[in-house]
């Protein structure tokens, strides 16, 4: 049976509630993991021969379910775990939550009961992963992202660290040229590996097979790595845990464990300021030749360091640390001065503050490219600190934000106030290898300074009307029909105050301008439609959205007044919340399942126990049932409103009478009228349920008859075209919202010149004094 992404997620989630109250989340996310971990390998790989995974005999979740209710769960459910785990090398890795663990998960019955619905749970609302063609088996990949991601949400400042953001995580593996490998011996690392989640990005974008090579010091986070990569199907990713990385680094050359292992390409996030990245040290020659050895008591050049050290001759790495690495000065500053001189740095991305789970400082990306470093002679600088919107209590970057800034960069861009490139010469002679961003790159928003010769002697300063040049462009008669110029640099408007609006909507140009709009949009229609109609088992969405996005942006590079980065946020944001699930399910189950229904259920338990289901509604699994009341039953939806309206002049007339109601008036007359009149609301209310029940019936009978090319319409032009095209037309609302609101507020601001001012406040002044002295008041 197919299932939404979303609704696998949600599952997944509500069974946490099973587990919440003994522990927090930084625990039971292991009990989570690991059963979703259990189940999944059970499903793909149980009774296949030569499989990745081996499942053994009394090993499997259908061994776990065997136990539901039983007195030892835990304790048999760590043995199947154990079984699982000695078969497949998984020791230490897929075994850490103990299932029989009193403290966490209760003594006797309420262990029974918590364990036994956690899986019943995964048994009723989880799917069959074998079945799950869908973009390889990223569903569950996915899933087991969005549970990582949320418990790092919960987790908090103190344990959310093992978990980098997925918009992040694309930065990198967008940014490190992974992208362009070649040949079938590519190696990839993360020296501080976390739940793996830079590894598989980077692995995703690679056109070829790469060899995952990862080590992370927490051994239990360690095996949410090793998890999380079987699950987005890379088994034979090497993840070593119980280690630091600089006592005793796992990864040595194959001919001499005195050197290091080196790799083509690192995606890395290490800790921030490790203050006890020195414990043990064991040094392999990791910060020989940068002229000192980095701080004590603060880690980031010590990670930073090790990475070019462990990359191949020609390799490249993307590391995330604070923005402090780019100036603070001591041994910091002669190891930064060493790298910037030996060409090491290609680029610099600063991001905004308060998007890790782990801190709120801003940080950046250090792009290290050892291809050609002697050759270097800048380095590519971003400044993408604005760029986020809020999510809750941090900030997160939206799809435009992750495209623009990858697309930027490997195209090296040079955009106003964003992204420049930056001589060497300029870093070394005029800032002494200083790599503050704000001393290349000014982001900063330009003040909006007000004129005092204009509040004095009124006018718009013509440096106020001239910033709003992109419209001017757009509308080149626009300009004149608002402003004449006085002289002197200011300009008076033509129109009144409240003429403002009309005279700007009511432009040929700038009326015309929808249409400029409305054609990019039918252009990406025309060109995106045979795919949209054509998706099959072979589709995989992740490459099909590129795709699909890629349109878009090109249809919009001409379209000025409209930022093609939002007009391609509009298509992501849709999809990732809608549209993504939709492909999900015609990839899984073809467009026949435009016409499934699901229904919805409450369960309720009985006296003696056992439960029993209760309908409680429905809706279209694909397409929604209002719009197929829009479609087909618009006369009944006429009808209904009309009823409803009824009702409501009913009862409002009801509510007026009882509020008019006198001490004078005759309580068993009053008492009849009210009562005769809620007879009738409740006649007309009985009517009112008839007719929804009945067009209610209509749609649900209709879904098994709607017509290929109804499905098709309904699908596309009723629900995807129309969300898009209403998101990308609200773009062009808020533009045009926005030159008629800054003209109002230029106008408002110089209305009115100083001297009447002070003349309406002389006038105020004498008409407080008069009333004062009519009251006694005399000064």
């Amino acid at each position: 049976m197919a299932v939404k992404k979303s609704e696998l997620y949600s599952s997944l989630w509500a069974s946490c509630d099973s587990l919440r109250g003994g522990m927090d989340s930084s625990q039971y996310k292991d009990y989570i993991l690991t059963l979703l971990f259990v189940k999944y390998v059970s499903d793909k790989y149980k009774g296949v021969d030569y499989g990745d995974i081996e499942v053994p005999e009394g090993g499997s979740f259908d061994d776990m379910l065997a136990l539901i209710g039983a007195k030892n769960i835990g304790e048999e459910m760590d043995k199947i775990i154990a079984k699982l785990a000695e078969a497949n090398n998984l020791r230490g890795v897929i075994d850490n939550a103990h299932f029989n663990d009193e403290d966490k998960l209760g003594k006797g019955k309420e262990m029974v009961d918590k364990l036994s619905e956690l899986l019943a749970i995964f048994r009723d609302q989880m799917p069959n992963f074998s079945s799950h063609r869908a973009d390889g088996d990223d569903i569950i990949g996915d899933a087991y992202e969005y549970l990582m991601k949320n418990f790092a949400t919960e987790s908090g400042k103190s344990k959310g660290q093992f978990y980098t953001p997925a918009e992040v995580s694309r930065i990198l593996a967008k940014v490190v040229g992974i992208e362009h490998a070649t040949g079938n011996d590519v190696t990839l690392y993360d020296c501080a590996a976390g739940s793996g989640s830079l590894l598989i990005r980077a692995a995703e974008a690679a056109p070829v097979e790469v060899a995952i090579y990862g080590q992370e010091k927490d051994v239990t986070t360690a095996g949410l790595a090793r998890m999380n990569l079987v699950l987005h199907n890379h088994t034979t990713a090497e993840i070593k845990g119980g280690y630091s990385t600089f006592s005793n680094p796992m990864f040595k050359n194959l001919n001499d464990d005195s050197v290091l292992r080196q790799f083509d390409f690192a995606v890395v996030n290490p800790p921030f300021s490790d203050k006890n990245w020195t414990h043990g040290l064991v040094e392999y020659g990791r910060f020989d030749g940068y002229g000192d050895m980095p701080p004590q008591k603060n880690g980031d050049f010590a990670w930073l360091m090790h990475i070019i050290k462990s990359l191949k001759r020609n390799g490249k790495a993307a590391v995330i640390l604070p923005h402090g690495v780019l100036f603070r000065g001591n041994s910091e500053a002669t190891i930064r001065k060493s790298l910037i001189d030996r060409g090491f740095i290609k680029g610099i991305i600063g991001l905004p503050a308060n998007l890790f789970y782990g801190t709120g400082i801003p940080a950046c990306i250090i792009v290290i490219d050892k291809e050609n470093a002697d050759e270097r002679d800048g380095i590519f600088i971003i400044d993408a600190s604005r760029d986020f919107v809020k999510d809750g209590n941090k900030n997160r970057l939206r799809e435009r934000d992750v495209y623009k800034i990858s697309t930027v960069f490997n195209s090296q861009l040079q955009l106003d106030k964003y992204s420049r490139f930056v001589t060497l010469e300029e870093i070394k002679e005029k800032n002494a290898y200083n790599l503050n961003i704000p001393r290349y790159i000014d982001s900063s928003v330009a003040e909006d300074l007000q004129s005092i010769y204009g509040h004095l002697n009124g006018g718009i300063p013509a440096v106020d009307v001239d910033s709003l040049s992109r419209y001017w462009t757009a509308f080149p008669n626009l300009r004149g029909k608002l402003f004449e110029p006085m002289g002197d640099g200011y300009y008076k408007l033509l129109v009144t105050k409240d003429e403002v609006r009309d005279t700007i909507y009511g432009d040929a140009e700038f009326s015309a301008y929808a249409g400029t709009v409305e054609h990019a949009f039918e252009t990406f229609k025309a060109t995106v439609d045979d795919k949209l109609r054509t998706i099959s088992d072979d589709t995989k969405p992740k490459e099909f959205i590129k795709e699909l996005a890629e349109v878009i942006l090109t249809n919009f590079e001409a379209v000025t007044l409209v930022d093609k980065y939002d007009a391609y946020e509009v298509l992501l944001s849709y999809w990732n919340e809608v549209m993504s699930d939709d492909v999900y399910l015609i990839v899984q189950d073809g467009y026949k399942v435009i016409r499934d229904i699901e229904v919805f259920y409450s369960e309720k338990k009985k006296k003696d126990g056992t439960s029993e289901k209760k309908e409680t509604g429905w809706d279209g699994k694909l397409i929604p049932k209002t719009l197929i009341v829009e479609m087909f039953y618009d006369k009944e939806k006429k009808a209904i409103d009309a009823a409803d309206l009824i009702v409501a002049n009913l009862q409002t007339e009801l509510d007026e009478f009882v509020e008019n109601v006198t001490e004078d008036d005759d309580e068993d007359g009053v008492e009849k009228e009210v009562k005769k009149r809620k007879r009738e609301i409740s006649e007309k209310n009985k009517v009112l349920k008839e007719l929804q029940s009945a067009l209610d019936a209509k749609c649900r009978d209709k879904y098994p008859n709607i017509t290929d090319e109804q499905c098709m319409e309904l699908l596309l032009n009723c629900k995807w075209y129309r969300t898009i095209v209403n998101g990308i037309f609200g773009l062009y609302t808020a533009v045009s919202h926005s030159i008629a609101d800054r003209v109002a507020e230029l106008n408002e601001r110089y209305e009115q010149k100083l001297p009447q001012l002070e003349s309406e406040v002389e006038v105020l002044e004498s008409k407080v004094k008069s009333h004062l002295e009519r009251m006694g008041f005399v000064w």
